[in-house]
């Protein structure tokens, strides 16, 4: 909460304790200020206690005052939410931390996070506790599962990098050495050339994806979205994983044109359908083949990829479109995988408006389905109508003589 909302309350405190505070010495905490004050108090103390109410109704944040003796004078439903009051007492760490901003006069901070994590409130809660003087204390309280969350994947993908980049760098710097150690032996120093060659191209496909994967999910603008035609996302994604299907003996079988389009990005659109039949390509035993079909569904298109390789398991499913994921880890690095692809597909279609399915059964293969808006033809515009003509009525000349 800014510290705007915390001069608010100290200063409506400051001219309210004395009258709405006063309820407080020998009564039981209140959930919000009582509606009305009796005819003896001046008339500014209810203005100050609708103000202070509407602040606390209107704050996100969960709010709670205390007074020296531990009693809970105010809180707003946002407190019982986040667990800082619970039947009208608040938590014990609020309050050892209230204590301490008390004895010394200085704001102090606390993890109120729930201790049993079961059921679905928030996983993670923070606390700010200011002094307001005249012995209150002001618990204002945040939902931060969303940001601990976050903090914990951008941790895991840092460390994920990090371990998938340290692979193929000390791979050639291994390499390099054995290089320089068979420089007398012409066919050794072609065998390692050729693996150098080999970790230096993926070192090179992984940080090209971490570039896509960052715009993708940053705040980077994205291309404005066209009609794309999807017949030609599909020719272009199966150009660019030719020969990738030549080398391992797999077909890759294509339906007819359909002459549909989706709104989107043409670019975009093939890497993620390329990354779909690379990845199928890549899970696939030698000479099975890849099917890839477009179709119209409702108001949205669905282009498929289906393959007849090692599937995947249903407790997989969901995680393999997370970064770095793999079901094979060991047969992912022999095929040149970055372990992104998925990732991407994933980030590209949440950018259009669409999604990635997966479908998929251990042993017999799986289909992942790229489902887009379709594209709507603007209607043209219907030309103007033209004004009523109005005639006068027929009249008989007028003779003259």
């Amino acid at each position: 909460m800014a510290w705007v909302l915390v001069a608010i309350v100290a200063a409506l405190l400051g001219g309210a304790v004395g009258v709405m505070f006063a309820r407080h010495r020998g009564s039981v905490p209140s959930h919000l200020p009582s509606p009305g004050p009796p005819a003896a108090k001046s008339r500014a103390a209810p203005v100050l206690e609708e103000l202070l109410e509407r602040v606390f109704q209107s704050s996100g944040a969960g709010l709670a005052v205390l007074a020296r003796s531990g009693d809970v004078v105010l809180y707003n439903t946002r407190a019982v939410e986040l667990g800082v009051v619970s039947g009208g007492r608040p938590d014990p760490r609020a309050w050892a931390a209230c204590q301490e901003a008390l004895q010394s006069g200085r704001s102090a901070d606390v993890d109120l996070s729930p201790l049993d994590r079961r059921g679905r409130g928030p996983s993670a809660v923070a606390a700010h506790v200011r002094p307001l003087g005249e012995g209150y204390t002001l618990v204002e309280a945040e939902d931060t599962s969303e940001a601990v969350r976050l903090e914990a994947t951008r941790r895991d993908f840092v460390a994920n990098v990090s371990h998938e980049l340290k692979t193929p760098v000390g791979a050639v710097g291994l390499l390099a050495e054995a290089v320089l150690d068979a420089a007398d032996d012409p066919a050794e120093v072609h065998r390692f050339a050729t693996k150098i060659l080999k970790e230096s191209t993926r070192l090179g496909a992984m940080v090209t994806e971490l570039i896509a994967l960052s715009r993708l999910t940053g705040a980077e603008r994205l291309p404005e979205l066209a009609a794309v035609e999807v017949d030609g996302v599909v020719a272009d994604a199966l150009a660019r994983c030719r020969i990738s299907a030549e080398s391992t003996g797999i077909e890759i079988h294509v339906d007819r044109a359909s002459g549909l389009e989706v709104d989107g990005d043409h670019t975009l659109l093939v890497t993620a359908l390329a990354n779909l039949v690379e990845n199928a390509i890549a899970y696939s035993p030698r000479d099975a083949p890849v099917s890839v079909t477009r179709r119209r569904a409702g108001d949205s298109v669905e282009i498929s990829v289906t393959d007849r390789g090692i599937g995947i398991a249903a407790e997989h499913q969901q995680r393999v479109f997370e970064r770095f994921f793999r079901v094979d880890p060991a047969r992912s690095r022999a095929t040149g995988g970055t372990g992104l692809g998925l990732a991407i597909v994933k980030h590209v279609l949440a950018n259009h408006g669409g999604e990635v399915r997966l479908w998929s059964t251990p042993g017999t293969g799986s289909t992942f389905t790229m489902r887009l808006p379709a594209h709507v033809a603007a209607k043209p515009a219907e030309p103007a109508a033209e004004p009523p003509v109005t005639t006068d009525p027929v009249r008989d000349p007028v003779r003259t003589t």
